[in-house]
This record gives structure tokens, sequence and C-alpha cells, in this order.
């Protein structure tokens, strides 16, 4: 399906990165290294990499890492783009200063048991988790994201997933997007930024 929705010459989501990262640009330290999980189209490791980030992202499709490749080369910045899915990639244990997950609301709560779990092991004591993606209200919106309800996140679901993170945002709100044609208007969005304990 994904490989199907990004073979195209558009930007299904744009170029620009996500309103989360320029809301929480703060946590992105120069040096730091990162890991953009199911990154598409390229738009958020590439912003990553401009403010100085080294990242490792991957995506399922290739045409998503194709398009990726080209916006980095256009940007000047390098990434280490991989064409992979959350359960073939190898996931290695506390290599990433950062873990970045923007709209990553494929998966039902069973994979995406595992998938937190991958991210949180990714991540080296004293790393940052930032995740974003719609809660339930998204469905009045229909402005993008899954129709299943199970797939999206609320405050207590993500409170519960990341037990063992220091917790230093976490809210649920509405905003006008404006992400490409794939994320256009009203939205109910979610933001976590969480630490892994460095003890």
């Amino acid at each position: 399906m994904w490989e199907e929705r990004f073979n195209t010459e558009d930007y299904v989501f744009g170029r620009a990165p996500a309103a989360f990262l320029l809301a929480h640009a703060e946590w992105l330290t120069p040096g730091a290294s990162a890991l953009s999980v199911a990154d598409g189209e390229g738009r958020n490791s590439v912003f990553l990499a401009q403010k100085g980030l080294s990242v490792t992202a991957w995506d399922g499709a290739p045409s998503a890492i194709a398009k990726a490749r080209k916006l980095a080369q256009k940007a000047g910045v390098e990434v280490d783009y991989q064409v992979a899915d959350l359960e073939a990639w190898d996931w290695p244990e506390a290599a990433y200063d950062l873990v970045l997950g923007v709209f990553i609301q494929f998966v039902g709560p069973e994979a995406r048991a595992r998938l937190f779990g991958r991210m949180v092991r990714a991540l080296r004591p004293g790393g940052v988790l930032m995740l974003h993606g719609y809660t339930p209200k998204q469905l009045d919106h229909g402005t993008g994201g899954p129709k299943a309800l199970e797939n999206l996140y609320t405050e207590a679901l993500l409170r519960e997933a990341f037990a063992g993170l220091e917790i230093r945002v976490l809210e649920s709100y509405e905003a006008e997007l404006d992400e490409g044609h794939g994320h256009k208007g009203v939205s109910a969005l979610i933001d976590l930024v969480a630490v892994k304990p460095a003890g």
C-alpha cells in the first residue's frame, strides 16, 4: 500500500519537516545520533541532518526512500537511508541519542507494542524519544491518518507504553496542518517527548 502511495512525482506529505519537529527543535542536539522510524519521503530526516545530527532513517517503501535520497541531496546533507520494515530492520540496542516517530500509526496494538519496545531499546541511556501522531478525535476530522481507532494514541496509552521513560512533554491538542496533501486541515494531534533514564 505504502509503495503505491509514495510512487508519485510529488511529495505526499510535503518537503518541509513536521510542525511537531519545529515546535520541539530544542531537543535536537548537533552531533547527536538519530533514528527516524518509518521516515517516508525524507522531510523529517533531512531536517534532522540540517540541524547537525547524524541520521539513520528507514522506510518500507522503496519509492519513498528514493525520494528521500533526492531531498537530502538537494539539501546538501547526508542521511543513511535503508529500505526495511519494523520487523525486518536490524534494531541496534542503545545506539541512538534520539529516536523519532512521526505519524507512524500504521500498526495495530500488538505490532505497536513491539515497535515501541524496539524504539526504547534503540535509545542510549539519557537519549530522547520523540513521538507525534493522531488522537481518536482525528476520526471526526478525516484530514489524514489511519481510519482504525485502535491505531490512534491517547495520553493514557502513551503514558503506559513509555512508563520506563521520563516524560517531559505529553499533550494532545488540535491544530491546522498543511503538510502536503496527505496531512491537510484541522487535526487532532498528540506529542510525546521522553528521556531514557541514564541509570
